[in-house]
């Protein structure tokens, strides 16, 4: 019926406060924007890198779209790809929940990395993907990072990581918590070797991903609107005893507060990373 027209959320998805979004292989015809609510033709949003026409919010975007929307056309070197999780801890049920995210995304794991070229300048990058165990980060994700940048460092190219995370990954424990000091290990290993690493934050950027590697890079970068931050608003506002600003935890927010370098439309993320990777060759 007509209700089916429209992209919904299921219940699940509702739980974890998901947004909506449009991939190439959605079969939703109209997508209504969560912030302003106009409805949207899904094959349009979807040619505007699921950008709202109307309000120019954000809707979430797949890391396999927004990998090809970067990459040179055939170009695309996937690597890592047979890295997946394993259950170190034996917790409850969460084989099972790999499993059915995998079935519903078509990845192995929260995080892809592919080698490609951006305009002809070549360069590593990896892209966290929320629909997958909300981006969070276990060993493999870890391990995928961590390989990226010693490839990289190998391959003396640059690295571009878009971050998107709900922090570690509670069924792997401490052996999750150990990823943030591998990943920044290896990210200062690509930096003494005078490589560029480029930390693109994009919506939600939280917990140990937003105090690791999503905040070293030698240049900063979000997405509009994108939430960044490590623990959530309620529990600060708590501890301090204080009521925060509207916009606390967005990256128009922290870009005013001198810790990021830019905000930057996704329509113009391949342009605006072109040119950084061009006037960092020339540099070299």
């Amino acid at each position: 019926m007509l209700r089916d027209l429209f992209f919904k959320l299921n219940k699940k998805a509702n739980d974890k406060k998901e947004e909506p979004g449009v991939s190439q292989n959605s079969e939703s015809i109209i997508t209504k924007c969560p912030n302003c609510k106009k409805i949207l033709y899904s094959k349009e949003l979807y040619k505007r890198l699921n950008v709202c026409s109307n309000c120019d919010h954000h809707l979430m975007i797949t890391s396999t779209d927004r990998m090809e929307a970067l990459l040179d056309e055939g170009s695309e070197t996937p690597l890592f790809e047979g890295i997946t999780s394993v259950n170190p801890l034996d917790f409850p049920n969460y084989e099972s929940k790999l499993e059915s995210d995998k079935v519903k995304t078509g990845l192995n794991e929260a995080v892809i990395v592919s080698e490609g070229l951006i305009d002809g300048a070549p360069v590593v990058i990896a892209i966290m993907d929320p629909r997958f165990r909300m981006g969070s980060m276990g060993a493999a994700v870890g391990e995928k990072l961590a390989r990226a940048f010693n490839h990289a460092t190998e391959k003396k190219l640059p690295v571009i990581v878009f971050t998107a995370s709900g922090g570690a990954r509670m069924q792997e424990g401490i052996i999750s918590l150990m990823q943030m000091a591998k990943v920044s290990v290896a990210v200062e290993r690509h930096h003494n070797a005078g490589l560029l690493y480029i930390a693109y934050m994009t919506h939600p950027t939280t917990g140990g991903v937003s105090a690791s590697f999503a905040s070293v890079g030698d240049i900063n970068l979000a997405e509009r609107g994108a939430l960044i931050g490590f623990a959530g608003r309620r529990v600060i506002e708590e501890t301090i005893k204080e009521k925060l600003p509207d916009d606390f935890q967005t990256a128009e927010f922290l870009l005013k507060h001198g810790q990021l370098d830019e905000v930057v439309d996704r329509r113009d993320m391949r342009d605006y990373l072109s040119r950084i990777l061009s006037m960092h060759s020339e540099v070299r």
